[in-house]
C-alpha cells in the first residue's frame, strides 16, 4: 500500500503517499489478494495499513478522476503533495500560519476503476459508474467505505495533548482533495459520516461542538469537479444542517473549494452532451443552496485575503492556468490541475485552517 518516499530519507516511516483501492462496486480491495476486505475487518485493516505517521503535519486525503490508471493516480497524489511541500519550503512567508507549525503533508490516494474510451460514450460510461459506486441507497459502497476511511483517519490523528513531537498545537489537519469524478466520492462520503450512526465515522460537523476534540475534515478542495453545477443543493443537500434540526451537517470544518476553467471539454462540451448542462468544473457553482465566494486562482506570489476563503463554499475561476490538455485529448484542460498555483491554493487553506 506505501508508494512513495520522502525524497532524500532514509527513515523507513517517512512514507510520503499510501493508497487504498476500491472494486467496480467501491469495496475495498485487500493489497495482498486483490479479494474485497471484510464488514468486519475494515477498521483493523486500516490500522494494519494506513496508520498516520508522527512527522506528518498535515494528511491530505486524494481521489482521482477519469481516465486515471492506478499509477497515475499515485503520482497525481505525489505530485501535488511535492508541489505543496516545494512551495511552503521556498517560500514560507507566504504562509504564515504554517511557517509557525511546519508543513509535512503525507497523502492517501483513493483509487478506482475510472478508464474508458476517450469521448462521449467513455464519459457517460464512468460517470454512471461512478455514480453507481458512490451514491446512497444503490448497491455501491464507496460512500460508506470512504467514510470509514475518513473517520478512522480522523480517529487516528494525534490528540496535541499526546503528540508533543507536533509544534502544532491542534495535531494532525485533514485535507480532501478530489479531481473529476472522484469530487463526488468524497462529497457522498462526507455526507454519508454526516447521517451514519455508527461510531467510527467522521460524526460531528463544527469545531465548536465538542472542545475536547477538535478534530474534523479542515478543508475540501475539489479540482475541475465533475458534477451539475447545482450538485451541493441537488445531490448533496447534507453537506449543509438539516432545516428541521435532523442533522448537523457534514464534518466540514473550513470550506468547500471547487475549481473551473472555461477551457476543461470534459465538464463543458461532454457534460453538455450526457446531461444536457454544462458541469462545475466548466462553468462553476450554481448559487444553491448558497451563493459562493467568487474568485479566481491566483499566481504563487499573491496571497488569498482571509476573507474570501472564509466562506461555506468558494467558486476558484481557474481558467488562466487551467489551459492545457495532453495532444488530441478531447477532455482539454480538465487535468490540468497538477501545477504550482493549485498548490498555492492547497497551502492557503491549510495555513487557513491554523
Amino acid at each position: 500500500m506505501t508508494l512513495h518516499r520522502k525524497h532524500g530519507s532514509a527513515d523507513p516511516d517517512a512514507v510520503a503517499v499510501a493508497a487504498v483501492d476500491l472494486d467496480e462496486s467501491g469495496w475495498l480491495l485487500d493489497e495482498d489478494t486483490g479479494e474485497p476486505v471484510a464488514e468486519h475487518h475494515l477498521a483493523a485493516y486500516f490500522a494494519e495499513r494506513l496508520a498516520p505517521p508522527a512527522w506528518a503535519t498535515d494528511i491530505m486525503v486524494y481521489v482521482h478522476g477519469w481516465q486515471t490508471a492506478p499509477r497515475s493516480a499515485a503520482r497525481a497524489a505525489d505530485r501535488l503533495r511535492d508541489l505543496a511541500e516545494r512551495a511552503f519550503t521556498t517560500s514560507p512567508h507566504r504562509y504564515p500560519r504554517l511557517a509557525e507549525t511546519g508543513f509535512r503533508p503525507w497523502a492517501v490516494v483513493v483509487r478506482w476503476p475510472s478508464s474508458s474510451r476517450i469521448g462521449r460514450t467513455g464519459y457517460e460510461l464512468i460517470r454512471e459508474r461512478a455514480h453507481a459506486m458512490g451514491a446512497r441507497g444503490g448497491t455501491g459502497y464507496a460512500a460508506h467505505v470512504l467514510g470509514r476511511l475518513l473517520g478512522y483517519l480522523d480517529a487516528e490523528r494525534p490528540d496535541p495533548a499526546e503528540a508533543p513531537v507536533l509544534a502544532n498545537r491542534e495535531g494532525q489537519y485533514l485535507h480532501l482533495v478530489g479531481h473529476s469524478f472522484g469530487c463526488r466520492f468524497l462529497c457522498e462520503a462526507v455526507q454519508w459520516a454526516a447521517e451514519a450512526s455508527i461510531g467510527d465515522t467522521l460524526s460531528w460537523s463544527m469545531a465548536e461542538a465538542l472542545p475536547s476534540r477538535p478534530f474534523t475534515a479542515d478543508s475540501m478542495l475539489l479540482f475541475q469537479m465533475a458534477a451539475p453545477r447545482d450538485a451541493f443543493g441537488s445531490l448533496f443537500p447534507s453537506l449543509l444542517p438539516d432545516a428541521a434540526g435532523a442533522h448537523d451537517g457534514a464534518p466540514l470544518r473550513g470550506p468547500v473549494v471547487t475549481t473551473y476553467s472555461r477551457h476543461d471539454r470534459a465538464t463543458g462540451f461532454w457534460h453538455l452532451r450526457a446531461e444536457r448542462e454544462r458541469g462545475i468544473g466548466h462553468s462553476g457553482m450554481a448559487p444553491i443552496p448558497l451563493e459562493p465566494s467568487r474568485i479566481r486562482l491566483l499566481p504563487t506570489a499573491e496571497r488569498y485575503p482571509f476573507d474570501v476563503l472564509n466562506h461555506r463554499f468558494v467558486s476558484v475561476d481557474a481558467s488562466a492556468f487551467y489551459v492545457r490538455g495532453r495532444r488530441l485529448n478531447p477532455a482539454g484542460a480538465h487535468s490540468d490541475h497538477l501545477r504550482p498555483e493549485s498548490a498555492h491554493l492547497l497551502l492557503s487553506l491549510a495555513d487557513c485552517s491554523r
